[in-house]
């Protein structure tokens, strides 16, 4: 007999862990590494209603243990287009850089995302991770070009973008289906340091 469905609800029940304490003095940003697949599923979990208003639906599995194992693992392979990095201390995941959808050839760019533990917010971890992923962006993977898109009422992203240097490049309408509604985002980038325009 199948097993019923899961639910949102029952996924994220095993997460609804008091916040966690945080260890700064042995915080870092480091590359995710497979092992961390739980610690992953449980900062999403604690933060589900802090990410809510900026994520699109996901299927009830999507943070779960078992399907950050499988993302984590796509992304350490060398062929990969997507690399994790996040703010760590021995015990928690408290924040996360994607960098995604590596671009190669002429084009040599990608998308970074970020998300920071809302226990967390305006206590500038958020602009040391993001920093920490520019660089690997930029250093590791050579990469030209970094975008970063966000929503006209997410002031804080707004804010984040401006203080690492991302220049406004457009409004784009309807751009990305959030919470299940259509949201305009406004289309941000910065390059690489000393590049040509």
């Amino acid at each position: 007999m199948p097993n019923p469905p899961v639910t949102l609800s029952q996924c994220l029940s095993q997460h609804q862990s008091k916040a966690a304490e945080f260890d700064a003095q042995n915080c870092t940003v480091r590359l995710i590494r497979e092992k961390d697949a739980n610690s992953v599923a449980d900062y999403f979990g604690r933060n589900r209603a802090h990410f809510l208003p900026w994520e699109p639906l996901r299927e009830a599995d999507y943070h779960s243990a078992a399907q950050w194992q499988t993302r984590i693992r796509a992304s350490l392979l060398e062929t990969s287009n997507c690399c994790y990095l996040v703010l760590a201390d021995p015990a928690h995941i408290y924040g996360m850089a994607t960098l995604s959808n590596q671009v190669r050839g002429p084009f040599q760019a990608c998308y970074l995302g970020y998300g920071i533990d809302q226990s967390l917010q305006g206590k500038g971890y958020a602009t040391r991770l993001c920093e920490a992923a520019l660089a690997y962006a930029f250093e590791e993977l050579t990469l030209h070009r970094v975008m970063a898109n966000y929503m006209p009422s997410n002031h804080r992203s707004a804010a984040l973008l401006k203080r690492l240097g991302f220049e406004k490049e457009g409004l784009a309408r309807a751009y990305l289906q959030i919470n299940g509604q259509w949201e305009d985002h406004v289309l941000t980038a910065k390059l690489a340091p000393g590049s040509a325009r």
